[in-house]
């Protein structure tokens, strides 16, 4: 079970672990809704210390319900079993399934976060869960990208991870070209963009002309947490678009400057739809 923290033992058993009862709470809800719809496990196992079941027992329920191999264990096994310093009572061993890109767009979202080669698991993770606050209809992680199933990133999600279908491991050029196959426009998010956000939140609020609809569908491309984007996906984008920075800051963090481009979109898109 400890092995599983790295990424080796995750690709060899196709398995991972979810920490903590706010994503354990989600898996375990995710995989209720599976089985009821005939689809795959969400949680094969789960484990939890007499406290946790007497503070989360709807958790513990619901898993038994649903034919779950459940254990009691006491403190020190569940802190051998992970690698959190103080583990919250709660791990649920989940398969490392992924959603397929065709099936995905086959589905014609609306809008979609797209990370090309984001290394840092806490960033990966925080973007995947503004997505979902967003109500984004997937994420994207191309080849080069984090382990979405990293213990850190999964934590960082706080659940999302079991809201909403996640690609990896697709080359950039091939997601942008099936994204934009699929009707979505795809916009680099870069502090070098020509386009201002805040001049196509303005025009998407009034209803003016302008370059970018950001009520149209839509897919968000971001880069590196260091690089950036590089010439090439900037290239392969139909438009590059800055967040203006109002301050003395130099930039915006990759986790903030997805939050405010996601629901920039998610604002135009639920105002064209009232």
């Amino acid at each position: 079970m400890r092995s599983l923290s790295g990424r080796p033992a995750r690709s060899r058993h196709g398995r991972f672990l979810a920490e903590g009862p706010q994503a354990v709470r989600e898996a375990v809800a995710a995989h209720v809704a599976a089985r009821a719809a005939g689809s795959a496990a969400v949680v094969l196992e789960l484990y939890a210390t007499a406290e946790a079941t007497g503070r989360h027992p709807g958790i513990v329920a619901d898993a038994l319900a649903q034919g779950v191999r459940t254990w009691t264990v006491t403190d020190e096994v569940l802190a051998a079993m992970t690698d959190t310093v103080t583990p919250q009572g709660l791990v649920a061993v989940c398969p490392t399934a992924t959603a397929d890109l065709d099936e995905v767009l086959a589905a014609r979202p609306r809008l979609v976060a797209l990370l090309d080669r984001v290394r840092d698991p806490g960033n990966a993770g925080t973007v995947l869960r503004a997505a979902d606050a967003a109500g984004a209809d997937a994420v994207v992680l191309t080849a080069g990208s984090v382990d979405v199933f990293n213990p850190k990133c999964v934590r960082s999600t706080a659940g999302s991870l079991f809201h909403l279908p996640v690609v990896v491991g697709v080359p950039l050029h091939d997601a942008v070209r099936a994204l934009q196959r699929s009707g979505a426009r795809v916009l680099a998010a870069d502090g070098a963009g020509a386009l201002d956000l805040d001049d196509l939140a303005d025009a998407a609020a009034t209803g003016a002309a302008a370059p970018v609809d950001l009520a149209a569908p839509t897919a968000w491309l971001f880069g590196n947490e260091a690089a950036g984007l590089d010439d090439a996906g900037r290239a392969a984008a139909d438009a590059v678009v800055r967040v203006p920075l109002h301050g003395r800051a130099e930039s915006l963090n990759l986790a903030t400057a997805a939050v405010v481009c996601l629901y920039a979109s998610a604002r135009a898109q639920r105002r064209r739809a009232r």
